[in-house]
């Protein structure tokens, strides 16, 4: 999709996602540490090429970030291990409509619902949790006998940013 604007220069939503990615890797390396699972340096490597972005990458475009960032082109299926394991651990979701990547540098709780809202303008994703809907949903699967075992909603549409730049015409 064609972006209206140079999001990485001007959107405040990818500013704030870029400035947290330190402090966030450091409680991804801190909490491997805590559970005895370990961080390899491939691993932290696409953690920190999808921080460098709030929009979904693919394994392919993992290995150009990487690539970009001057690490040796590295084969997509070592790439998909450290997705793997990243979405494991709760650092990384992957977004179905997408078929792509995101990192998570807010912590929520495993089992947590996740509500991303990805901006059909400029590709940015925001993710929010919220109680009352994860209630809902329970309630909701409870009611029917259902035992969910991912808690994701995808809503497609246009970020605030965007809106404020480009004014939905009625």
């Amino acid at each position: 999709m064609e972006h209206s604007h140079p999001h990485h220069e001007t959107c405040a939503h990818e500013s704030a996602h870029v400035a947290r990615a330190p402090e966030a890797l450091a409680e991804a390396v801190e909490a491997c540490a805590t559970r005895g699972v370990r961080l390899t340096p491939i691993r932290k490597q696409v953690l920190e090429a999808l921080y460098t972005t709030h929009r979904p990458m693919s394994a392919y475009d993992v290995i150009d970030g990487l690539a970009a960032m001057g690490v040796k082109r590295l084969a997509p299926v070592t790439i998909y291990r450290a997705l793997d394991f990243l979405m494991a651990e709760g650092f990384v979701h992957r977004l179905a409509s997408h078929n792509a990547f995101i990192a998570c540098p807010f912590r929520h709780n495993h089992g947590d619902l996740v509500v991303f809202m990805i901006c059909e303008a400029c590709g940015g994703v925001d993710e929010v949790t919220s109680e009352p809907l994860t209630h809902a949903l329970q309630t909701i699967a409870d009611d029917h006998h259902f035992t969910p075992r991912a808690r994701v909603i995808e809503l497609q549409g246009c970020c605030a940013h965007c809106r404020e730049k480009e004014p939905i015409a009625s």
